[in-house]
């Protein structure tokens, strides 16, 4: 009884308790394993970080894909029309300096209005407008529509004196001029509230039509007027600039201050005079003095060398990599392309708002851009390698190296920012596009640090780095780190002794 009883408690004893340090010894390995496998905040912040950013670059490759047709160009890369404009007043004599200015803000509105984007419209000498318009390529119908005088006049036809444009209306002639100081006008453009294009339904040819809405005041004077003609159904000639664009018959009182010009329009000579209306009458008559279309070749050329500088500076910037940082020069190559994938999506953006159009200025600025972006990268490596060299773990010397690396990155960018801004708001012409760009390919410089050089380098430094450190180019950097640490504990051990 006594052998079958001690057997069973060792059995329920030593033997339970054996179990017990199994089973808690697995448990222990289980939760060591699993907190080597668990993701801290911070790496999930990182992963997050290049989750977003390769979601961006992908939205931003969809962009600006292809090239030649997301970003605008300039006058100076894609060719254009430039005209010199002279000024003068009706009776001959010089505009004043307000005449000149007025007159340059209505011109920049109407080529605004043309959709080119990146033109130029300055005042040159006392009575001279310079005007490029890039990618357009009709002169004639250009300098039509920036440089019609505007004044847009309402007048009953029994009010002109011109007996031969009389005639030619009275036989349905369209386009009909009149003579000037032979007529009389009873409302004129300053009136108009609003205008609009559609489909002309008053014309038996068809075509568009330009609907016109009056002010208060303007609707009153056409409703006072229709309702003296509308009796004997007096026709009212509609002029531009002294030319007959309609001369409708009144069939009852217009009250409600709508207005509708019928011309047998085509769409497109309709968006032109709808343009011209609502930027206003010029306060000048405008003759031009030099009209011509600038060819793309000389501009062609330009960017294919700019080009070839920038993939020459790359290649370059690529061997210099691989035989200083080994594996580590991939990160900068990778920051590199984020960083042009990025800055071509956000010209491409730009292009389709008709912000920006790329110039030769432009494309200066993109170089001089690219090598900072390059320099930044290599900053944060170098701090990298000097926080090992200081003795921290390549982890730690990440987080560190990478911090201080973007900081003086940063008070480089914000003094580079500066001039960039002060030449993009204060400088005139060509310029601007320098400044414009310059400024860009910076905020795409900070992105790249902050969103895939940081992320990127932290989470190789967690084990890719620290289990290869002779691939990744940093052996050197932790002999050197040992080497210092061996000293520090040779000099402590000479002292106690």
């Amino acid at each position: 009884m006594i052998k079958d009883i001690k057997p069973r408690q060792e059995h329920s004893g030593f033997a339970r308790w054996n179990g017990q340090d199994i089973s808690r010894g697995s448990s222990q390995r289980r939760r060591n394993s699993s907190r080597k496998t668990r993701i801290t905040p911070h790496q999930r912040r990182w992963i997050s970080s290049l989750v977003l950013l390769v979601i961006v670059l992908v939205v931003a490759v969809i962009g600006f894909t292809p090239l030649g047709e997301k970003i605008t160009k300039g006058l100076d890369i894609q060719g254009g029309v430039s005209v010199i404009m002279t000024a003068s007043r009706p009776d001959g004599s010089t505009p004043s300096a307000e005449e000149m200015q007025i007159a340059t803000n209505i011109i920049q509105k109407r080529v605004n209005a043309l959709g080119a984007s990146e033109t130029t419209v300055q005042q040159q000498g006392a009575t001279s407008i310079l005007v490029q318009i890039p990618g357009a390529t009709d002169a004639k119908a250009a300098i039509k529509t920036i440089g019609q005088t505007g004044n847009l006049q309402f007048v009953r036809l029994d009010d002109i004196g011109d007996a031969d444009a009389l005639l030619k209306l009275q036989a349905g002639t369209e386009g009909v001029d009149l003579e000037d100081n032979t007529y009389t006008s009873f409302l004129d453009g300053s009136h108009i509230v609003k205008t609009s294009v559609e489909q002309s339904t008053q014309n038996a040819k068809g075509g568009y039509s330009v609907n016109i809405s009056l002010d208060d005041e303007g609707s009153k004077q056409f409703a006072d007027v229709t309702r003296e003609l509308a009796p004997t159904k007096g026709r009212i000639a509609i002029t531009l600039d002294g030319k007959v664009y309609s001369a409708p018959a009144v069939q009852n009182e217009i009250t409600g201050g709508q207005v509708s010009i019928t011309g047998n329009f085509t769409l497109q000579q309709a968006k032109d005079l709808k343009t011209v209306l609502d930027s206003g009458s010029l306060p000048v008559k405008l003759s031009y003095s030099e009209s011509r279309v600038v060819g793309p070749t000389l501009g062609q050329d330009s960017l294919h060398q700019g080009i070839f500088a920038i993939a020459v500076g790359a290649v370059a910037v690529i061997i210099y990599l691989f035989i200083f940082y080994r594996a580590l020069g991939l990160l900068t190559m990778g920051s590199l392309a984020v960083f042009a994938v990025l800055y071509l999506g956000l010209l491409a953006l730009l292009s389709h708002f008709g912000a920006f159009a790329l110039t030769l200025p432009g494309l200066a600025g993109i170089v001089l851009t690219t090598g900072s972006a390059a320099d930044s990268s290599i900053l944060v490596l170098e701090r990298f390698r000097e926080e090992i060299r200081m003795g921290k773990r390549i982890k730690d010397a990440a987080v560190s190296g990478s911090k201080h690396g973007i900081m003086t990155s940063l008070d480089a960018d914000a003094v580079t920012m500066v001039t960039a801004l002060s030449l993009f708001f204060v400088a005139v012409g060509a310029v601007k596009g320098f400044g414009l760009t310059l400024a860009l390919g910076i905020v795409c410089d900070i992105a790249t640090m902050f969103f895939f050089k940081a992320p990127a380098l932290r989470l190789l430094a967690l084990h890719a780095i620290e289990k290869h450190p002779r691939f990744w180019g940093v052996s050197q950097d932790v002999d050197e780190a040992q080497r210092k640490r061996d000293e520090l504990a040779q000099k402590g051990g000479v002292e106690h002794a």
